[in-house]
């Protein structure tokens, strides 16, 4: 089952640059950092498939980091709620699929962010709907470490734990670089865990590009004693293209044909390996 997920997050990744292809602005790294932690949500923990994506009761995710949504429209394509070939027309005037989530226009967007900080506060909102309905849905919510210097989102990490809503897992893609450096140098949060454990929170951390942990950690969501959970999965910038790793210079701009080519051989070279069984670690 994990190598599974690990080969549908590379080919997530390589439809995810393909989708950008070269010449336009794009949110390259955030967007690449996040694969493994979307593949592991949609394809293994979350109850969300097509034919659900209406029903009442459905798993809940939202992206408060609302830059790295085309990682999310991939995976959304993978799964058939938008038409692979649309991915094409990201950033097009008329698309339905532009650099920040629509909730009126895009099918599988449950929330529209962009404005950083309010997607847990967002969560909470619907999670206490949940609640005065009696629905036992879980909502999932994405957030970025550089995210995390908005005061919002320590209010509403304070409210989640207060009204003890153990339907909400927050995800932290903690990548180590935001839109113009490094995190720790513009303004450190760590530590990460220790911050969430004083909110109230239960608090795991993982390797965010090893599945099975990912999947571990998901797996304590329904297993809790009264507290919300926050995962904290350490990630790589840029993850999978060995020129933007670990970098800030390609959170959002555009590729040469070069740069677009060599991304594209990178990655293809990664599924390849992980499809004869011999894949690098």
């Amino acid at each position: 089952m994990f190598e599974r997920l690990e080969l549908k997050a590379w080919e997530a990744r390589l439809e995810l640059i393909r989708m950008f292809s070269y010449g336009k602005a794009h949110h390259f790294g955030g967007s690449l950092s996040c694969v493994e932690l979307l593949t592991c949500l949609y394809f293994y923990k979350m109850r969300y498939s097509a034919l659900l994506r209406d029903d009442p009761d459905r798993d809940r995710f939202i992206l408060s980091k609302g830059h790295s949504v085309p990682a999310q429209y991939v995976i959304l394509s993978m799964l058939g709620v938008l038409p692979e070939g649309e991915l094409r027309t990201i950033k097009q005037l008329g698309s339905r699929l532009q650099g920040h989530p629509d909730v009126n226009k895009t099918p599988g967007i449950e929330a529209p962010t962009g404005s950083l900080g309010q997607g847990l506060s967002f969560a909470n909102g619907v999670a206490l709907a949940a609640r005065l309905d009696s629905r036992q849905f879980r909502i999932f919510v994405l957030l970025g470490d550089g995210e995390l210097q908005e005061g919002q989102v320590w209010e509403a990490a304070m409210t989640s734990a207060h009204h003890r809503l153990t339907n909400v897992c927050v995800l932290v893609d903690s990548n180590r670089f935001q839109s113009q450096g490094s995190v720790g140098e513009i303004k450190g949060v760590q530590p990460l865990a220790g911050k969430w454990a004083a909110f109230g929170w239960e608090v795991l951390e993982v390797d965010g590009h090893d599945v099975a942990q990912i999947c571990g950690a998901l797996d304590r969501v329904d297993d809790r004693s009264g507290r919300p959970l926050a995962i904290i999965a350490s990630t790589v910038k840029g993850k999978g293209v060995s020129f933007m790793e670990n970098s800030f210079k390609y959170h959002n701009r555009a590729l040469s044909e070069q740069e677009y080519r060599q991304a594209e051989q990178e990655i293809l070279e990664q599924i390849s390996s992980r499809k004869h069984g011999h894949a690098g670690h």
